[in-house]
Protein backbone atom coordinates (compact mmCIF):
# COMPACT_ATOMS: atom_id res chain seq x y z
CA UNK A 1 0.00 0.00 0.00
CA UNK A 2 2.89 5.27 -0.96
CA UNK A 3 0.81 2.75 3.01
CA UNK A 4 3.52 4.58 7.29
CA UNK A 5 9.89 7.72 8.92
CA UNK A 6 10.82 4.13 8.73
CA UNK A 7 11.17 3.73 12.44
CA UNK A 8 11.29 0.41 14.24
CA UNK A 9 8.34 -1.91 13.77
CA UNK A 10 6.80 -0.93 17.10
CA UNK A 11 6.38 2.62 15.81
CA UNK A 12 4.78 1.63 12.55
CA UNK A 13 1.17 2.12 11.80
CA UNK A 14 -0.74 -0.79 10.42
CA UNK A 15 -0.07 -1.51 6.73
CA UNK A 16 2.73 0.99 6.33
CA UNK A 17 3.00 0.14 2.69
CA UNK A 18 3.27 2.43 -0.32
CA UNK A 19 2.31 0.33 -3.31
CA UNK A 20 3.37 1.25 -6.77
CA UNK A 21 2.78 -2.02 -8.50
CA UNK A 22 4.59 -1.92 -11.80
CA UNK A 23 4.05 -5.53 -12.66
CA UNK A 24 4.17 -8.84 -10.95
CA UNK A 25 7.63 -10.28 -11.17
CA UNK A 26 8.12 -13.90 -10.18
CA UNK A 27 11.42 -14.07 -8.34
CA UNK A 28 12.95 -17.41 -7.53
CA UNK A 29 13.56 -16.46 -3.92
CA UNK A 30 12.74 -19.75 -2.33
CA UNK A 31 16.40 -19.28 -1.49
CA UNK A 32 18.03 -22.13 0.27
CA UNK A 33 14.84 -24.14 0.73
CA UNK A 34 15.75 -26.18 -2.33
CA UNK A 35 19.47 -25.89 -1.84
CA UNK A 36 21.05 -28.58 0.24
CA UNK A 37 24.22 -28.95 -1.76
CA UNK A 38 26.75 -26.70 -3.42
CA UNK A 39 26.08 -28.13 -6.88
CA UNK A 40 22.38 -27.34 -6.60
CA UNK A 41 23.28 -23.83 -5.54
CA UNK A 42 25.55 -23.37 -8.55
CA UNK A 43 22.77 -24.52 -10.91
CA UNK A 44 20.30 -22.13 -9.21
CA UNK A 45 22.76 -19.24 -9.50
CA UNK A 46 23.14 -19.91 -13.21
CA UNK A 47 19.36 -20.11 -13.76
CA UNK A 48 18.49 -16.96 -11.82
CA UNK A 49 21.37 -14.75 -12.88
CA UNK A 50 22.71 -14.12 -9.38
CA UNK A 51 25.96 -12.15 -9.74
CA UNK A 52 29.02 -14.34 -9.58
CA UNK A 53 30.49 -12.34 -6.71
CA UNK A 54 27.48 -13.31 -4.56
CA UNK A 55 27.92 -17.06 -4.85
CA UNK A 56 30.18 -17.29 -1.82
CA UNK A 57 27.54 -15.71 0.37
CA UNK A 58 24.91 -18.06 -1.01
CA UNK A 59 27.16 -21.03 -0.31
CA UNK A 60 27.38 -19.81 3.28
CA UNK A 61 23.60 -19.60 3.53
CA UNK A 62 23.21 -23.06 2.04
CA UNK A 63 25.67 -24.51 4.51
CA UNK A 64 23.86 -22.92 7.44
CA UNK A 65 20.56 -24.29 6.13
CA UNK A 66 21.97 -27.81 5.80
CA UNK A 67 23.53 -27.75 9.28
CA UNK A 68 20.24 -26.68 10.87
CA UNK A 69 18.27 -29.18 8.80
CA UNK A 70 20.54 -32.07 9.75
CA UNK A 71 21.55 -31.42 13.35
CA UNK A 72 19.04 -29.22 15.20
CA UNK A 73 17.74 -31.26 18.14
CA UNK A 74 14.11 -30.05 18.16
CA UNK A 75 13.07 -31.80 14.94
CA UNK A 76 9.44 -30.51 14.82
CA UNK A 77 10.83 -26.97 14.91
CA UNK A 78 12.74 -27.51 11.65
CA UNK A 79 10.08 -26.15 9.30
CA UNK A 80 11.39 -25.32 5.86
CA UNK A 81 8.70 -22.79 4.99
CA UNK A 82 9.33 -20.88 8.21
CA UNK A 83 13.09 -20.99 7.64
CA UNK A 84 12.66 -19.64 4.11
CA UNK A 85 10.43 -16.80 5.33
CA UNK A 86 12.94 -16.07 8.08
CA UNK A 87 15.79 -15.89 5.58
CA UNK A 88 13.93 -13.44 3.34
CA UNK A 89 12.84 -11.40 6.36
CA UNK A 90 16.45 -11.26 7.48
CA UNK A 91 17.61 -9.97 4.10
CA UNK A 92 15.04 -7.16 4.01
CA UNK A 93 15.74 -6.20 7.63
CA UNK A 94 19.47 -6.04 6.86
CA UNK A 95 18.75 -3.22 4.39
CA UNK A 96 17.84 -0.94 7.30
CA UNK A 97 14.61 0.16 5.58
CA UNK A 98 12.60 -1.09 8.54
CA UNK A 99 8.84 -1.00 8.13
CA UNK A 100 8.98 -0.10 4.43
CA UNK A 101 10.88 -2.64 2.34
CA UNK A 102 9.30 -5.76 3.70
CA UNK A 103 8.50 -9.42 3.09
CA UNK A 104 4.82 -10.35 3.12
CA UNK A 105 3.52 -13.84 3.62
CA UNK A 106 0.87 -15.00 1.17
CA UNK A 107 -1.87 -14.15 3.68
CA UNK A 108 -0.41 -10.70 4.35
CA UNK A 109 -0.07 -10.04 0.61
CA UNK A 110 -3.74 -10.91 0.06
CA UNK A 111 -4.81 -8.66 2.91
CA UNK A 112 -2.68 -5.77 1.66
CA UNK A 113 -4.16 -6.10 -1.81
CA UNK A 114 -7.69 -6.08 -0.37
CA UNK A 115 -6.91 -2.98 1.69
CA UNK A 116 -5.71 -1.20 -1.46
CA UNK A 117 -9.14 -1.85 -2.97
CA UNK A 118 -10.87 -0.60 0.19
CA UNK A 119 -12.05 -4.10 1.11
CA UNK A 120 -11.36 -5.66 4.48
CA UNK A 121 -12.47 -8.71 6.43
CA UNK A 122 -12.24 -8.29 10.17
CA UNK A 123 -13.47 -6.09 12.97
CA UNK A 124 -12.59 -2.63 11.65
CA UNK A 125 -9.97 -1.19 13.97
CA UNK A 126 -7.00 1.03 13.28
CA UNK A 127 -4.06 0.06 15.50
CA UNK A 128 -0.54 1.25 16.20
CA UNK A 129 2.34 0.10 18.37
CA UNK A 130 3.88 2.63 20.71
CA UNK A 131 7.51 2.87 21.71
CA UNK A 132 6.76 0.89 24.88
CA UNK A 133 5.53 -2.01 22.69
CA UNK A 134 1.85 -1.60 23.52
CA UNK A 135 -0.66 -2.25 20.76
CA UNK A 136 -3.21 0.55 20.92
CA UNK A 137 -6.48 1.19 19.11
CA UNK A 138 -6.42 4.53 17.32
CA UNK A 139 -9.95 4.34 15.93
CA UNK A 140 -12.84 2.03 15.10
CA UNK A 141 -14.31 2.39 11.63
CA UNK A 142 -17.84 3.74 11.38
CA UNK A 143 -20.36 0.91 11.53
CA UNK A 144 -17.68 -1.72 12.15
CA UNK A 145 -18.06 -4.65 14.58
CA UNK A 146 -15.44 -3.03 16.80
CA UNK A 147 -17.35 0.24 17.03
CA UNK A 148 -20.64 -1.51 17.72
CA UNK A 149 -19.04 -3.71 20.40
CA UNK A 150 -17.57 -0.73 22.26
CA UNK A 151 -13.87 -0.82 21.28
CA UNK A 152 -12.59 2.68 22.08
CA UNK A 153 -9.66 4.81 20.94
CA UNK A 154 -6.87 4.39 23.47
CA UNK A 155 -7.74 0.77 24.29
CA UNK A 156 -4.57 -1.30 24.65
CA UNK A 157 -4.94 -4.80 23.19
CA UNK A 158 -3.61 -7.41 25.58
CA UNK A 159 -5.00 -10.63 24.12
CA UNK A 160 -6.72 -11.96 21.02
CA UNK A 161 -8.91 -15.00 21.66
CA UNK A 162 -7.23 -15.48 25.02
CA UNK A 163 -3.68 -15.47 23.65
CA UNK A 164 -1.26 -12.72 24.65
CA UNK A 165 -0.02 -10.45 21.87
CA UNK A 166 2.87 -9.09 23.91
CA UNK A 167 6.02 -8.86 21.81
CA UNK A 168 4.33 -9.75 18.51
CA UNK A 169 4.85 -7.59 15.42
CA UNK A 170 1.93 -5.43 14.41
CA UNK A 171 1.35 -7.45 11.24
CA UNK A 172 0.94 -10.66 13.28
CA UNK A 173 -1.52 -9.02 15.66
CA UNK A 174 -3.49 -7.68 12.72
CA UNK A 175 -3.57 -11.16 11.16
CA UNK A 176 -4.93 -12.63 14.39
CA UNK A 177 -7.80 -10.14 14.42
CA UNK A 178 -8.55 -10.56 10.72
CA UNK A 179 -10.32 -13.61 9.36
CA UNK A 180 -13.33 -14.92 7.52
CA UNK A 181 -16.55 -12.96 7.74
CA UNK A 182 -18.94 -14.53 10.24
CA UNK A 183 -16.22 -15.92 12.51
CA UNK A 184 -16.11 -14.76 16.15
CA UNK A 185 -13.14 -13.09 17.82
CA UNK A 186 -12.56 -11.80 21.35
CA UNK A 187 -10.23 -8.99 22.41
CA UNK A 188 -8.97 -8.41 25.93
CA UNK A 189 -8.23 -4.70 26.28
CA UNK A 190 -7.09 -2.25 28.92
CA UNK A 191 -7.82 1.47 28.78
CA UNK A 192 -5.32 3.65 30.68
CA UNK A 193 -7.82 6.48 31.00
CA UNK A 194 -10.11 4.56 33.35
CA UNK A 195 -7.91 1.61 34.36
CA UNK A 196 -10.54 -0.93 33.27
CA UNK A 197 -9.74 -4.29 31.72
CA UNK A 198 -12.48 -5.62 29.42
CA UNK A 199 -13.13 -8.63 27.22
CA UNK A 200 -14.97 -7.65 24.05
CA UNK A 201 -16.56 -10.28 21.84
CA UNK A 202 -17.57 -9.60 18.25
CA UNK A 203 -18.07 -11.26 14.88
CA UNK A 204 -15.85 -10.48 11.92
CA UNK A 205 -17.50 -9.04 8.84
CA UNK A 206 -16.66 -7.97 5.30
CA UNK A 207 -16.33 -4.19 5.09
CA UNK A 208 -16.08 -1.70 2.30
CA UNK A 209 -13.90 1.11 3.57
CA UNK A 210 -14.44 4.70 2.43
CA UNK A 211 -11.03 6.31 2.69
CA UNK A 212 -12.22 9.86 1.97
CA UNK A 213 -14.61 11.43 4.49
CA UNK A 214 -15.47 15.05 5.21
CA UNK A 215 -17.62 17.17 7.46
CA UNK A 216 -18.41 20.84 7.84
CA UNK A 217 -17.01 21.85 11.21
CA UNK A 218 -19.65 23.00 13.69
CA UNK A 219 -19.89 26.78 13.80
CA UNK A 220 -17.39 27.32 10.99
CA UNK A 221 -17.34 27.74 7.22
CA UNK A 222 -14.58 25.14 7.10
CA UNK A 223 -14.46 21.57 5.87
CA UNK A 224 -12.54 18.85 7.70
CA UNK A 225 -11.44 16.40 4.97
CA UNK A 226 -9.77 13.16 6.02
CA UNK A 227 -7.92 10.77 3.72
CA UNK A 228 -7.33 7.59 5.72
CA UNK A 229 -5.33 5.83 3.00
CA UNK A 230 -4.49 6.39 -0.66
CA UNK A 231 -6.35 3.35 -1.93
CA UNK A 232 -7.64 2.90 -5.46
CA UNK A 233 -10.16 5.58 -6.39
CA UNK A 234 -9.20 8.12 -3.72
CA UNK A 235 -8.53 10.89 -6.24
CA UNK A 236 -12.03 10.58 -7.69
CA UNK A 237 -13.57 10.48 -4.20
CA UNK A 238 -11.57 13.52 -3.15
CA UNK A 239 -12.63 15.49 -6.23
CA UNK A 240 -16.25 14.69 -5.47
CA UNK A 241 -15.85 15.82 -1.86
CA UNK A 242 -14.11 19.05 -2.86
CA UNK A 243 -16.82 19.91 -5.39
CA UNK A 244 -19.47 19.38 -2.71
CA UNK A 245 -17.51 21.62 -0.34
CA UNK A 246 -17.38 24.40 -2.94
CA UNK A 247 -21.06 24.00 -3.76
CA UNK A 248 -21.90 24.51 -0.07
CA UNK A 249 -19.94 27.74 -0.06
CA UNK A 250 -17.34 26.65 2.49
CA UNK A 251 -14.28 28.87 2.45
CA UNK A 252 -11.42 26.77 3.76
CA UNK A 253 -10.21 23.19 4.06
CA UNK A 254 -8.36 21.24 6.75
CA UNK A 255 -6.83 18.24 4.98
CA UNK A 256 -6.25 15.51 7.55
CA UNK A 257 -3.45 13.05 6.70
CA UNK A 258 -2.81 11.91 10.26
CA UNK A 259 -2.26 8.15 10.65
CA UNK A 260 -2.39 7.77 6.86
CA UNK A 261 0.04 4.95 5.94
CA UNK A 262 0.18 5.67 2.22
CA UNK A 263 -1.21 3.61 -0.63
CA UNK A 264 -0.99 3.96 -4.41
CA UNK A 265 1.46 6.54 -5.70
CA UNK A 266 -0.82 7.50 -8.58
CA UNK A 267 -3.58 8.38 -6.10
CA UNK A 268 -1.21 10.60 -4.09
CA UNK A 269 -0.20 12.47 -7.24
CA UNK A 270 -3.84 12.89 -8.22
CA UNK A 271 -4.84 14.02 -4.72
CA UNK A 272 -2.08 16.62 -4.45
CA UNK A 273 -2.95 17.90 -7.91
CA UNK A 274 -6.46 18.83 -6.74
CA UNK A 275 -4.89 21.69 -4.76
CA UNK A 276 -2.11 22.78 -7.17
CA UNK A 277 -2.21 24.72 -10.44
CA UNK A 278 1.25 23.87 -11.77
CA UNK A 279 4.73 22.70 -10.89
CA UNK A 280 5.83 19.29 -9.66
CA UNK A 281 4.27 17.04 -7.08
CA UNK A 282 7.61 15.38 -6.44
CA UNK A 283 10.85 14.10 -7.95
CA UNK A 284 11.96 10.47 -8.22
CA UNK A 285 15.61 9.39 -7.89
CA UNK A 286 16.55 5.91 -9.09
CA UNK A 287 19.43 3.65 -8.06
CA UNK A 288 21.66 5.34 -10.67
CA UNK A 289 21.06 8.76 -9.12
CA UNK A 290 18.95 9.99 -12.05
CA UNK A 291 16.25 12.44 -10.90
CA UNK A 292 12.97 12.68 -12.80
CA UNK A 293 10.16 15.19 -12.14
CA UNK A 294 6.56 14.11 -11.55
CA UNK A 295 4.41 17.07 -12.65
CA UNK A 296 1.11 18.27 -11.26
CA UNK A 297 -1.86 16.84 -13.14
CA UNK A 298 -4.06 19.55 -14.66
CA UNK A 299 -7.67 20.16 -13.63
CA UNK A 300 -7.43 20.57 -9.85
CA UNK A 301 -10.74 21.65 -8.34
CA UNK A 302 -9.54 23.35 -5.12
CA UNK A 303 -6.49 25.33 -6.14
CA UNK A 304 -7.55 28.58 -4.45
CA UNK A 305 -9.30 27.59 -1.21
CA UNK A 306 -7.24 28.33 1.96
CA UNK A 307 -5.70 25.10 3.19
CA UNK A 308 -4.07 23.62 6.29
CA UNK A 309 -2.71 20.05 6.33
CA UNK A 310 -2.60 17.92 9.49
CA UNK A 311 0.20 15.34 9.84
CA UNK A 312 1.66 13.23 12.64
CA UNK A 313 4.25 10.55 13.30
CA UNK A 314 2.10 7.96 11.53
CA UNK A 315 1.66 9.98 8.34
CA UNK A 316 3.78 7.97 5.94
CA UNK A 317 4.79 7.48 2.37
CA UNK A 318 2.15 8.91 0.01
CA UNK A 319 0.75 11.17 2.69
CA UNK A 320 4.26 12.63 2.98
CA UNK A 321 4.35 13.19 -0.78
CA UNK A 322 1.11 15.17 -0.62
CA UNK A 323 2.21 17.13 2.46
CA UNK A 324 5.62 17.89 0.94
CA UNK A 325 4.12 19.00 -2.37
CA UNK A 326 1.63 21.38 -0.76
CA UNK A 327 4.27 22.71 1.63
CA UNK A 328 6.95 23.41 -0.98
CA UNK A 329 4.43 25.11 -3.23
CA UNK A 330 3.49 27.33 -0.27
CA UNK A 331 -0.02 26.11 -0.83
CA UNK A 332 -0.64 24.93 2.74
CA UNK A 333 0.60 25.23 6.30
CA UNK A 334 1.55 21.90 7.89
CA UNK A 335 0.37 21.39 11.48
CA UNK A 336 1.15 18.50 13.80
CA UNK A 337 4.23 16.32 14.24
CA UNK A 338 7.16 15.08 12.15
CA UNK A 339 6.02 12.46 9.66
CA UNK A 340 7.27 8.90 9.38
CA UNK A 341 9.93 9.29 6.69
CA UNK A 342 9.12 6.44 4.28
CA UNK A 343 10.38 8.33 1.27
CA UNK A 344 10.72 5.59 -1.33
CA UNK A 345 8.77 3.95 -4.13
CA UNK A 346 7.94 0.36 -3.32
CA UNK A 347 7.62 -2.16 -6.12
CA UNK A 348 5.87 -5.42 -5.36
CA UNK A 349 7.68 -8.53 -6.56
CA UNK A 350 5.37 -11.52 -6.43
CA UNK A 351 6.95 -14.78 -5.22
CA UNK A 352 5.90 -18.25 -6.43
CA UNK A 353 4.07 -19.27 -3.23
CA UNK A 354 1.83 -16.17 -3.18
CA UNK A 355 4.07 -14.21 -0.83
CA UNK A 356 5.61 -10.95 -1.97
CA UNK A 357 8.68 -8.80 -1.57
CA UNK A 358 8.00 -5.06 -1.30
CA UNK A 359 11.26 -3.36 -2.21
CA UNK A 360 12.25 0.29 -2.31
CA UNK A 361 13.45 0.90 -5.87
CA UNK A 362 13.31 4.72 -6.09
CA UNK A 363 13.61 7.57 -3.62
CA UNK A 364 11.09 10.37 -3.44
CA UNK A 365 12.10 14.03 -3.15
CA UNK A 366 9.84 16.99 -2.48
CA UNK A 367 9.37 19.61 -5.24
CA UNK A 368 12.33 21.49 -3.73
CA UNK A 369 14.38 18.25 -4.11
CA UNK A 370 14.49 17.63 -0.37
CA UNK A 371 14.80 14.02 0.76
CA UNK A 372 12.57 12.93 3.63
CA UNK A 373 13.58 9.26 3.70
CA UNK A 374 14.43 8.29 7.29
CA UNK A 375 13.94 11.97 8.23
CA UNK A 376 10.27 12.74 7.84
CA UNK A 377 8.73 16.09 7.02
CA UNK A 378 8.72 18.72 9.74
CA UNK A 379 5.45 20.61 10.24
CA UNK A 380 5.40 24.40 10.10
CA UNK A 381 3.54 24.47 13.41
CA UNK A 382 4.36 21.68 15.87
CA UNK A 383 1.46 20.49 18.01
CA UNK A 384 1.69 17.22 19.94
CA UNK A 385 -1.41 15.05 20.24
CA UNK A 386 -2.05 11.53 21.45
CA UNK A 387 -3.48 9.45 18.55
CA UNK A 388 -6.62 8.59 20.50
CA UNK A 389 -7.48 12.30 20.84
CA UNK A 390 -7.92 12.77 17.08
CA UNK A 391 -11.31 13.84 15.82
CA UNK A 392 -12.69 12.36 12.63
CA UNK A 393 -15.34 13.84 10.36
CA UNK A 394 -17.88 11.21 11.40
CA UNK A 395 -17.55 12.23 15.05
CA UNK A 396 -18.09 15.92 14.31
CA UNK A 397 -21.48 15.48 12.67
CA UNK A 398 -23.43 15.81 15.91
CA UNK A 399 -21.05 18.14 17.76
CA UNK A 400 -21.75 21.68 18.86
CA UNK A 401 -19.11 24.44 18.60
CA UNK A 402 -18.57 24.13 22.36
CA UNK A 403 -17.99 20.38 22.09
CA UNK A 404 -15.51 20.99 19.27
CA UNK A 405 -13.64 23.51 21.41
CA UNK A 406 -13.41 21.07 24.33
CA UNK A 407 -12.68 18.00 22.21
CA UNK A 408 -8.95 17.98 22.98
CA UNK A 409 -7.89 17.73 19.32
CA UNK A 410 -5.31 20.50 19.63
CA UNK A 411 -4.02 19.98 16.10
CA UNK A 412 -7.42 20.47 14.52
CA UNK A 413 -8.13 23.49 16.71
CA UNK A 414 -4.79 25.02 15.73
CA UNK A 415 -5.69 24.54 12.06
CA UNK A 416 -8.96 26.39 12.60
CA UNK A 417 -7.09 29.16 14.37
CA UNK A 418 -4.61 29.52 11.49
CA UNK A 419 -7.36 29.71 8.91
CA UNK A 420 -9.15 32.29 11.03
CA UNK A 421 -6.06 34.51 10.98
CA UNK A 422 -6.87 35.35 7.37
CA UNK A 423 -9.89 37.25 8.81
CA UNK A 424 -12.03 35.38 6.32
CA UNK A 425 -13.65 33.03 8.80
CA UNK A 426 -15.60 34.88 11.47
CA UNK A 427 -17.65 31.77 12.18
CA UNK A 428 -14.48 29.81 12.84
CA UNK A 429 -13.40 32.38 15.40
CA UNK A 430 -16.82 32.18 17.02
CA UNK A 431 -16.49 28.41 17.34
CA UNK A 432 -13.29 28.81 19.32
CA UNK A 433 -14.41 31.58 21.69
Amino acid sequence: MGKMNPSPDQNQKLTLFSFRVRGRFALALALVAALSAGAALERWVLMTGIPANATGDFHLMAQAWEIIDRYYVDRPAVRHAAMTAGAINGMTEALGDTGHSVYLTAAEARKAGAAMQGKLNGIGVEIIQSTNHQTMVVASMDGSPAQQAGVRPGDVILQVDGHSVSGLPLSHISAKMSGEAGQPVALTVFNPSDGLRREIKMVRTAMRVNHVTWQRLPGADLAHVRIAMFSDGVTADLRKALLEIKQQGLRGIILDLRNNPGGALEEAIGAASQFLKSGNVMWQKNAMGIITPVPVEPGGVATDLPLVVLVNGFSASDSEIVAGALHDARRATLVGETTTGTGTVLTQFQLPDGSALLLAVQEWLTPNKVSFWHRGIEPDVKVHLAPEAMLRPGLEREMTPEQLRSSGDAQLLKAIELLDQTNAFPTAAAALK
